[in-house]
Formats: C-alpha cells, sequence, structure tokens
C-alpha cells in the first residue's frame, strides 16, 4: 500500500472550482483535398496532431483516411504546450 507521501494534496481544492480551463470547440467543413493531417497543420500549426480531431468525430469517422467534402467535423481547442 502506498504511503501518504505518494498521494496528491487536493486538501487546497476548493468546491465548485475547476482547475481547467473551458473546453472551446470549433467546427470545419471539409473540402476537397482535404486530410485530418492538413486540418490539423491549419488549426494547430502541426500536422501530427490529427488524431485530435479523429477522436473527437469518431460518431462520424470511422477511417482517418475516408474523410469527404461537406462533412462538418469537430475540431476540439489546440493542444497544451
Amino acid at each position: 500500500m502506498a504511503s501518504n507521501e505518494d498521494q496528491p494534496d487536493f486538501s487546497d481544492v476548493q468546491d465548485g472550482a475547476s482547475s481547467t480551463a473551458p473546453i472551446v470547440e470549433q467546427t470545419y467543413t471539409v473540402v476537397s483535398g482535404d486530410s485530418l493531417s492538413k486540418i490539423s497543420k491549419h488549426f494547430y500549426g502541426d500536422a501530427n496532431h490529427w488524431r485530435r480531431i479523429f477522436d473527437a468525430n469518431t460518431d462520424i469517422l470511422k477511417d482517418p483516411d475516408e474523410i469527404y467534402p461537406g462533412q462538418t467535423l469537430k475540431i476540439p481547442s489546440a493542444p497544451s504546450a
């Protein structure tokens, strides 16, 4: 069993306080020639964050390589630096 020293200290957390920033979500309508990495580069400045967009849209996307013009994708807030 872990000692109390290994446990996080939440004693200063107040009821109703939030330690996370609010989630800001945008939408984007796919156009011909788009890919998740291209959209990621546009919104986040880094094509490698494409999975963030895919994971936010698993209700309409089953394969990250299959997106189609006219689909409206949710774009989650930028990843923390």
